[in-house]
């Protein structure tokens, strides 16, 4: 059940902006976080990208720094016509993520970015079969999440966040075990790498 803080984060962009920025602070900001699952991969003007579930753009306007060829997509028509105004650089499509209007192979990077603990357990999957299918073979599919703290210090922030401000599916994710259900898909591994006391994790994987 969605309490009246996250209804509130999705009708007021201040308020979701004002949160972002705050849960970033323990990565050393905004902008960091963003760029937290694109590290040490190879991404040229030329590398096709995948916006998973973009939202307002804020992990767009990082991608369309360093390609020419970014499709942000969102289930939200709200969303995707806030990411319109905020990167115009890229193309958007407005669809679900565990149906998506793409043919097999069509990109080389798909990122998504604080999405998947949105996911009910076989909403998940069928995405990450998604995922797999619209990427080339040898491509690369990066996010960062909630992970379950590894140092007991940062339960208490965790916790009051996840209550605050998301639903039992959020709960769910950081019990589960992403890298053995991104193996069951046919996912390679590249890295899993955690932050902030063990409460976010970057995962990369290659088909």
């Amino acid at each position: 059940m969605a309490t009246i803080l996250r209804d509130w984060s999705y009708q007021y962009q201040w308020l979701y902006d004002g949160v972002s920025w705050l849960a970033a602070l323990g990565v050393g900001g905004e902008r960091r976080f963003r760029q937290l699952a694109l590290e040490g991969l190879e991404i040229t003007p030329e590398t096709k990208i995948l916006d998973m579930c973009c939202g307002a753009g804020p992990a767009t306007q990082i991608l369309v720094e360093r390609s020419r060829h970014v499709t942000g997509l969102d289930a939200s028509p709200n969303a995707i016509k806030r990411a319109k105004e905020r990167v115009p650089q890229a193309d958007y499509v407005e669809a679900f993520a565990e149906k998506m209007p793409f043919p097999n192979n069509q990109f080389d990077l798909v990122h998504t970015s604080t999405a998947l603990h949105e996911m009910e357990s076989e909403q998940l999957r069928q995405i990450l079969q998604e995922v797999y299918r619209v990427l080339k073979l040898g491509g690369i599919f990066t996010f960062v999440d909630f992970h379950a703290p590894t140092n007991p210090l940062y339960w208490l922030g965790v916790s009051l966040f996840l209550t605050l401000f998301e639903t039992e599916t959020a709960w769910k994710l950081i019990k589960t075990n992403l890298p053995e259900l991104l193996a069951e898909t046919g996912f390679q591994m590249i890295a899993q790498k955690l932050y902030a006391g063990g409460s976010l994790q970057v995962i990369q994987v290659k088909k």
